[in-house]
């Protein structure tokens, strides 16, 4: 019976191999036993919240420039308006232009330029054709005279609109009406007859305003029109501003 025993207990000890250990640690706690583990596990955490953010806004903005209803208007500092309509921007003009000058006069094509304006860059005979001869002095003119070649009257016209700021009889320069305009603009018209305005009125572009008529400074020239353009208080050539016939 002894040696029944003994052997059964033998049979049923658990054999090992010498020099390896009954049970071995697990790849992952080896791995997690390493110092620069939790570092990296932090980075690359960080860096997926980051991109996740990133895509995030990404796709609100993208959402909020696309909305083709939105209907915003602008306003430039240009004097425009626009509107989006299907996503596209529509610029609409919205500051009214000034007007261009027009011939003093019922006809253009009836009166030509008589005496020109004294340019102090014109040629010395340019010069001596745009002086105006009183007794015995000569005067730059400070404008242009329109006649007809039969040396008859002609309706004189408000070259521009504004309002009339003077109107009286100089003893030289005949019947005078001064209309001062926007952009610190003035015209003058001398030498008129049968005037239609009074000082105060407002008055439009093509408006009758007098007759060609007579002065004492340039009698030589009959019926005609003394006409002259003031920018910022200086006589500036008004063939500059009128336009061609």
């Amino acid at each position: 019976m002894n040696e029944q025993n003994k052997k059964t207990v033998q049979e049923e000890t658990p054999k090992t191999t010498q020099g390896v250990p009954a049970s071995q640690p697990s790849s992952w706690k080896r791995a997690m036993s390493k110092r620069w583990v939790f570092p990296a596990a932090y980075i690359a955490a960080a860096g997926i919240i980051l991109t996740l953010v990133w895509v995030y806004q990404g796709t609100g903005e993208k959402t909020l420039n696309s909305d083709p209803t939105s209907g915003v208007v602008e306003t430039g500092a240009s004097g425009t308006e626009g509107t989006a309509v299907n996503g596209e921007q529509e610029s609409v003009e919205v500051v009214a232009k000034s007007e261009n000058f027009v011939w003093p006069v019922a006809v253009p094509s009836e009166v030509s330029v008589v005496k020109p304006f004294y340019d102090n860059e014109a040629s010395t005979e340019e010069h001596e054709a745009a002086m105006v001869q009183y007794n015995d002095t000569f005067i730059p003119n400070t404008g242009v005279d329109l006649a007809r070649g039969d040396n008859k009257t002609f309706e004189v016209k408000a070259a521009l609109g504004g309002k009339v700021t003077r109107v009286e009889q100089n003893p030289l320069t005949g019947q005078v009406v001064e209309i001062t305009h926007s952009d610190n603009l003035k015209t003058v018209y001398q030498s008129l007859a049968d005037v239609k305005v009074k000082q105060d009125d407002e008055v439009k572009q093509g408006d009758a305003i007098a007759s060609a008529g007579v002065n004492e400074l340039e009698k030589t020239l009959g019926n005609h029109l003394h006409f002259e353009v003031y920018e910022d208080g200086q006589p500036v050539n008004p063939q500059g501003y009128l336009p061609e016939k």
